[in-house]
């Protein structure tokens, strides 16, 4: 871990505790009166408009907006990942997951099932936009639950996601709430299981998951994502060739 920013340097403490839970944080990218500005920018220049991927117009907008760019390969984010994964790392999308008021449930999955990615390598951070709490509908996760991979199931039609994991497969009693205020984040595997309830409050809960890889895994570009797509080469170097990167888009 000797090419980690110190500032962001994780100790051997937190490692082990990722390897046995699956995750890691809350932390603090930047303070609630910094992200003031930012949310503004979503506001206005993402939320309201088409992105890259005109399937999935919250999705890849690091692609078309400097200050999602700038988010998702935030120093605090990226170089704790570093620690985790190494010094050569991808961002290979990223989503915001808006839910409004009266938003549907997304059941407990694991992500992996969904991705487009071989080898099936990532850690996702998930940044908070809006303060994210249990009365908004804030993620919850299950320690430990990264360690097998799991069947999923056709999900019920109310549910957000069309996938899911058989209830009779974990047990929620376990369940953690991962309430974090606006620029918190915390990190997890592609295999954690998460869920989050329907948002029964008169709140948004807006969010933004950054997806990170290495250089050896190959981004396929015909499901889940789009023509056109392009990664952040987010830290260190690439000497695979496989994916294609941008950089930061103009404002």
């Amino acid at each position: 871990m000797s090419n980690v920013n110190s500032e962001y340097q994780l100790t051997r403490a937190d490692v082990d505790f990722f390897v046995e839970n699956g995750y890691l944080g809350p932390y603090a990218a930047m303070s609630p009166a910094e992200m003031a500005p930012i949310r503004a920018e979503i506001e206005t220049k993402v939320l309201n408009s088409d992105g890259p991927n005109p399937r999935r117009p919250m999705q890849s907008r690091h692609m078309d907006n400097p200050a999602v760019y700038d988010l998702a390969s935030h120093p605090a984010i990226i170089e704790r990942i570093a620690g985790l994964l190494g010094p050569d790392l991808v961002v290979w999308t990223t989503n915001f997951w808006l839910k409004d008021p009266g938003s549907p449930e997304i059941p407990w999955h694991q992500d992996i099932n969904f991705w487009p990615i071989e080898p099936p390598v990532n850690i996702s951070a998930w940044i908070a936009i809006d303060d994210v709490t249990v009365e908004n509908s804030c993620l919850q996760i299950i320690p430990g639950s990264h360690r097998q991979f799991l069947q999923h199931t056709d999900a019920p039609e109310e549910m957000a996601i069309k996938e899911m994991v058989a209830p009779d497969a974990y047990d929620a009693s376990r369940a953690v709430d991962m309430e974090l205020k606006p620029g918190e984040f915390f990190l997890f595997s592609e295999r954690l299981l998460h869920a989050s309830s329907k948002n029964t409050s008169k709140k948004r809960r807006l969010g933004l998951a950054i997806r990170v890889t290495l250089p050896i895994a190959h981004i396929f570009q015909d499901t889940h994502l789009h023509p056109g797509h392009t990664a952040i080469l987010a830290k260190g170097v690439d000497v695979m060739g496989f994916n294609r990167y941008a950089g930061r888009p103009a404002s």
